[in-house]
């Protein structure tokens, strides 16, 4: 009889990846519960921007100093943190406590999109009395996930990639192709705006866009990075991919409840206008989860073997493993 690999012994409670992971459940819960529960009554304020523009300002409710549009866009947010993001954050944890590699993946990829979710709040929110929330969760979100990336066996995904079980190619390209995609996107209306020497249209009452600034300057980059580590067989690949795929996966119920809560709310909306972004992000939702999917499922389909765990706790897996499509 061919010997069984052991069981993998499960992590102490004081795990700073358990730690971390359960403090951003705790508050990501709170923050969340309290956006859709605290809810603007009363009419809209209007309100005249540093700039210039009339806006409508809510008025009432945690998200009272953002306009009409912005709020509606918040709730949505909360929406999704609740109903996918901590869902998923503590079934990963789960999973990750038993040293399951998919644990680790998915793990990793809820921290990074909660981090990016709350990057957002703590920088592009209106000021409100969960600021420091806000910051508390891009804190424990942004060191649960480099702990997550560090301690992360690699044997079990160096094993993964010379399998062939994780599609590297087509992961790579969706990533490439993604990254290229948004900062076009992104750039146009900000190349048109200085040309014109006017602020973009999307501004509002803001000073400057934060969302703009993040996509462009961490995950766009980001995203041809880790298709770059892909395409050389680096399991740092993966592990950076799983929060983008998830980032990914998680703009098209954002995107579609925003849309609806802005119509709700008597934000203007043309079905022309709308109907391409939200195709689009369907598109791309819908390849990132099948993605997402087989990267989880190739990743936790057989154990690893001694050697290659070995290998991989020595930085030597025997070369860059050959990608798959």
């Amino acid at each position: 009889m061919a010997p069984t690999a052991p069981a993998p012994a499960r992590l102490p409670v004081r795990d700073p990846v358990t730690v971390l992971s359960v403090v951003v459940a705790l508050l990501a819960v709170a923050a969340a519960a309290t956006g859709l529960l605290w809810r603007g009554r009363g009419e809209p304020q209007p309100f005249v921007s540093a700039r210039g523009a009339a806006v409508q300002l809510t008025g009432d409710g945690l998200y009272r100093y953002d306009t009409v549009a912005a709020a509606a866009g918040n709730v949505a947010v909360d929406t999704v943190v609740l109903v996918l993001g901590v869902p998923l954050l503590l079934v990963a944890l789960w999973a990750y406590r038993r040293g399951s590699p998919w644990g680790t993946l998915l793990l990793a990829g809820t921290l990074g999109y909660l981090l990016y979710v709350y990057a957002n709040a703590a920088f592009g929110v209106a000021y409100n009395p969960l600021f420091l929330v806000y910051v508390a969760v891009l804190s424990a979100s942004l060191f649960g996930f480099c702990a997550a990336v560090i301690r992360a066996d690699q044997a079990p995904l160096v094993a993964a990639m010379r399998s062939g079980r994780v599609p590297v190619r087509a992961l790579a390209a969706f990533l490439f192709t993604g990254g290229t995609v948004t900062a076009l996107l992104w750039l146009a209306p900000l190349v048109a705006a200085l040309l014109y020497g006017v602020p973009p249209v999307l501004l509002g009452s803001a000073t400057t866009l934060v969302g703009y600034a993040l996509d462009l300057a961490v995950v766009t980059p980001a995203a041809g990075f880790t298709g770059y580590l892909l395409l050389c067989g680096r399991p740092l690949g993966l592990l950076l991919a799983a929060p983008l795929l998830l980032l990914i996966v998680a703009l098209l119920p954002t995107l579609v409840l925003s849309t609806v809560l802005q119509v709700g709310a008597g934000v203007p909306f043309g079905v022309a206008r709308m109907a391409a972004p939200v195709a689009g992000f369907a598109l791309l939702g819908t390849l990132g989860a099948v993605l997402l999917i087989r990267l989880l499922a190739g990743t936790g389909a057989r154990p690893v073997s001694g050697a290659a765990s070995a290998q991989a706790r020595t930085g030597d897996p025997g070369g860059p493993p050959t990608p798959s499509r």
